[in-house]
């Protein structure tokens, strides 16, 4: 899986990964991937809310140790 793009979300709590996400996916072109690296436990579930809201594909979504990462596919 070849990622576009990657922000380190690591000590922000929601909304924040969100709202960082967001930014980078709107300077991106459709299609492209980004990885965001969290460690806010409530980062699963708000980004697969996030994914249906916006269109934006949740592609892959790990837990790694005390880290969650989420790969999105820009719509």
């Amino acid at each position: 899986m070849q990622i576009d793009k990657e922000i380190d979300t690591r000590g922000l709590n929601c909304p924040l990964p969100i709202l960082k996400a967001k930014k980078a996916l709107s300077d991106m072109q459709s299609g492209q991937l980004l990885r965001v690296i969290s460690t806010d436990g409530g980062s699963m579930r708000d980004f697969q809310a996030f994914s249906k809201q916006t269109g934006n594909e949740l592609v892959d979504q790990q837990t790694v140790g005390d880290e969650f990462i989420h790969v999105l596919r820009r719509r």
